[in-house]
């Protein structure tokens, strides 16, 4: 099966499918739990030494992030619409954790609700992202400026194996695992600043961000490699309070298509 596949379930007409080597996958402890009856999907069983850790959540979480995985790759496309129990069967898992990891996409505003049908991937705007790296931009400079003036250069340094985490990511032109480094470094810088809520805002913003337009070209890898060089130009700035620098490079990596 592939996505698009109209056999395995209602697609968008004349979809074409990325092969199955490409496609995104369960860890083998979400299949596994799948095998074993309904009840992996629910609570466990009692035994006589009493319940078993319900497995549900562990389940959907790994769909969840299967499915975030597939949408920054544009395995699965805007526009079209895939059906919870296709992608289950893809995945090896029942449609019940697909369809509750689809319906947190759905309040994350990355797929909308098709009745009967599944749920389409959103299509988005040049305009929209303009507005995120605006917003990105409003909520994250002035607090990596005040973190500038405060923080010794030391921390900034513990900080240097995300940067090069992105870089690698980048240097194999890996856009997936590029993106999961990226919001990785920034969570990092921002956890100093000490807010749980501004992380949570952060970092649902910078998801978003990172979903494909319809129509937007594959990055260049000269340009990931570009952007993932920012990460370690901003911790040399942030290490040297260089104010106006760490302005500009926040700034311009957030209107950047990959920030």
């Amino acid at each position: 099966m592939r996505f698009g596949d109209p056999a395995a379930g209602p697609y968008a007409p004349g979809s074409e499918a990325p092969a199955d080597t490409n496609s995104p996958r369960v860890p083998e402890q979400a299949r596994g739990e799948h095998t074993h009856g309904e009840h992996t999907h629910g609570e466990s069983p009692l035994t006589g030494d009493g319940p078993r850790a319900v497995r549900r959540h562990s389940v959907r979480g790994q769909i969840l992030d299967a499915l975030r995985t597939a949408l920054v790759a544009g395995e699965l496309r805007p526009g079209e619409v895939y059906s919870a129990p296709a992608l289950g069967e893809r995945f090896g898992v029942s449609a019940t954790p697909v369809r509750e990891a689809m319906q947190r996409l759905a309040v994350e505003g990355a797929v909308e609700v098709v009745p009967n049908r599944g749920f389409r991937v959103v299509v988005r705007t040049a305009r929209e992202l303009a507005e995120l790296a605006e917003v990105r931009a409003l909520i994250e400079v002035p607090v990596m400026l005040r973190l500038a003036r405060t923080v010794p250069a030391a921390r900034w340094a513990a900080l240097r194996p995300f940067a090069e985490a992105t870089g690698a990511a980048a240097a194999r032109g890996d856009r997936a695992h590029y993106a999961e480094t990226d919001r990785a470094f920034h969570r990092a810088v921002l956890s100093l600043a000490g807010n749980e809520q501004l992380l949570a805002i952060a970092d649902d913003l910078h998801r978003r961000s990172q979903w494909p337009l319809l129509s937007a070209p594959v990055p260049r890898h000269a340009d990931l490699v570009a952007d993932a060089a920012e990460h370690s130009a901003l911790l040399d700035a942030l290490a040297a309070q260089d104010l106006p620098v760490v302005e500009s490079l926040v700034r311009e990596h957030f209107a950047g298509a990959n920030g």
